[in-house]
C-alpha cells in the first residue's frame, strides 16, 4: 500500500499523536507499522515515523482493521 504524501510537514503527526487520534496504544501502532500492516507517510533522518492521520485511517479501513471516525 502506496502512502499518499501529505501536502506538508505541517499535517504530519508522531506516532503517539496518531494512536490517540485511533484510540489505540503507541506500541500497538508501531507494531503494525513494523508487521507492515500500516506504513507511515514519512520517516526523519532519526527514524522517527511521521503520520498522515487520513492516509493512516484509510490504510486500516482497507486493510480491514480499525477506522474511528475523524
Amino acid at each position: 500500500m502506496d502512502a499518499a504524501a501529505p501536502d506538508s510537514a505541517k499535517d504530519l503527526v508522531s506516532t503517539s499523536e496518531a494512536a490517540r487520534a485511533l484510540g489505540v496504544n503507541q506500541s500497538t501502532l508501531s507494531r503494525w507499522a513494523k508487521d507492515g500492516r500500516v506504513r507511515p507517510a514519512q520517516r526523519t533522518i532519526g527514524g522517527h515515523m511521521r503520520w498522515d492521520i487520513a492516509d493512516l485511517r484509510a490504510q486500516l479501513q482497507a486493510a480491514g482493521g480499525i477506522a474511528p471516525p475523524p
